[in-house]
């Protein structure tokens, strides 16, 4: 008997997967209609925040938005991106939990040393251009 037929008599190409749920998620319309309804209300809640003008301070409508945003992320990776730690044995979620702390890593080391560049730089030169009529 040839390799060809062997394989043909144990049940085709796909059948040795039906048994085995390797853990990666599959997509359905109810999943990705859950994800776009939620990333609709994720989107449209931070315009009406913005758009009402809803806190005095600009600061903590920014950090509301950030909030959201993050929460949609999730929501995206996933409805969208199908990502679990179950799916490909845990790496992608391992690969992206490492890019959001090199991320916050970068983030949070940039706007430190732009905001001690800003406030170190050249301190007399900023009493002087009030001095100038």
């Amino acid at each position: 008997m040839s390799a060809h037929n062997e394989h043909a008599a144990h049940g085709g190409h796909g059948d040795h997967h039906d048994d085995h749920d390797d853990g990666a998620p599959h997509a359905t319309v109810k999943g990705y209609l859950t994800g776009f309804i939620l990333s609709v209300i994720l989107t449209a809640i931070p315009f009406w925040i913005v758009m009402g003008n809803v806190f005095d301070k600009s600061s903590t409508t920014a950090f509301v938005i950030l909030a959201f945003a993050a929460v949609q992320m999730i929501v995206h990776m996933i409805y969208f991106l199908h990502m679990n730690a179950k799916s490909e044995h845990g790496w992608t979620m391992l690969a992206l939990i490492f890019t959001v702390v090199v991320v916050v890593i970068t983030l949070s080391g940039s706007l430190w040393v732009m905001y001690h560049m800003n406030h170190n730089m050249m301190p007399g030169l900023m009493n002087e251009t009030h001095k100038m009529p």
